[in-house]
């Protein structure tokens, strides 16, 4: 085909995406493609600036290895990740949703753990944190045998698998829910981390005059049969960056009250479960997850 002028241009690529077999693919193609033609109008990109977006471009597939993800962690910038999760859970977004996002920390294989025990598996200081989790579906009823993965930072911000001073799978636990759809267990209370700005992501949230913080959470993967996998993230409502999120993923189904508790307790300390009792202040954490029908499958683990 022979090209007259930028709008033709468009006319053409559309015609061609009209080809593309699967009706699905065909529908995102054609809307791609009006899209970004238009917003490539609509700002005049200049020829330096395109050369510049395609080298951003491969600089993030270039950044993505097995433990960290650029992609991705762009995608949180902008605020993709949260719509997407918003547009495909809730009943499509018509009601509230415990969907959020996975994160790059989860693992497969956590620990099997009793309701009640710790997930304390080494020496870790912070304040005890003592959590209840409920799990129901949409109707209010508590679901029972639901698998719940929980994985949260310690109160220095990392993770075990980026803190070589942290004993493996520290931190983490899988529980099953009692006929009550609960577990139960205690840990230390998470803070608030940055993410990594050595790259792409970095250099945009310096450009925009952002910080690269996430407040502090507490993690679950929750799977039952006849349910869809449910990953979440409880926020604490006593972090200062709970408003700036810098990937977009507080809502406010998702706001956990941390409540401090300053009364001793006799109970032992869930970091030093045979010694001294917990000591004050301390936190308490009750959060009810919603389940929505559909199917059970597992995510790919994002890291090794």
């Amino acid at each position: 085909m022979i090209i007259d002028n930028d709008r033709a241009l468009t006319d053409a690529v559309l015609a061609v995406m009209q080809q593309t077999r699967d009706p699905r693919q065909r529908e995102i193609m054609l809307s791609l493609v009006k899209n970004l033609h238009a917003f490539i109008r609509d700002v005049r990109l200049t020829e330096a600036e395109f050369r510049q977006a395609a080298a951003t471009i491969a600089e993030l597939g270039q950044r993505t290895t097995d433990t960290h993800n650029e992609v991705m962690l762009m995608a949180g910038s902008l605020g993709v990740s949260a719509l997407v999760c918003l547009l495909n859970n809730g009943n499509n977004g018509i009601r509230e949703t415990s969907q959020n996002l996975l994160g790059p920390f989860w693992r497969m294989h956590s620990p099997r753990t009793a309701n009640g025990e710790s997930i304390v598996r080494g020496p870790t200081e912070g304040a005890e944190m003592q959590v209840t989790f409920t799990v129901q579906d949409t109707e209010g009823r508590p679901i029972e045998g639901a698998e719940v993965d929980i994985w949260h930072s310690s109160p220095a911000g990392y993770y075990e698998n980026q803190d070589s001073t942290q004993v493996p799978m520290n931190l983490r636990g899988k529980f099953t829910t009692n006929r009550e759809g609960q577990i139960w267990f205690s840990s230390i209370k998470p803070a608030g981390y940055p993410i990594p700005t050595d790259g792409v992501v970095g250099r945009l949230l310096s450009a925009q005059a952002r910080h690269p913080y996430r407040p502090a959470h507490v993690h679950a993967l929750i799977f039952k049969d006849g349910f869809k996998t449910l990953t979440s993230q409880v926020y604490a409502d006593d972090d200062p960056n709970l408003h700036t999120d810098v990937q977009f993923g507080v809502t406010r189904a998702l706001v956990g009250k941390f409540v401090r508790q300053e009364a001793a307790s006799p109970t032992p300390s869930a970091s030093d479960p045979d010694g001294k009792p917990r000591q004050v202040p301390w936190y308490r954490l009750e959060h009810t997850f919603v389940m929505e029908p559909g199917t059970a499958s597992l995510p790919r683990p994002p890291i090794k």
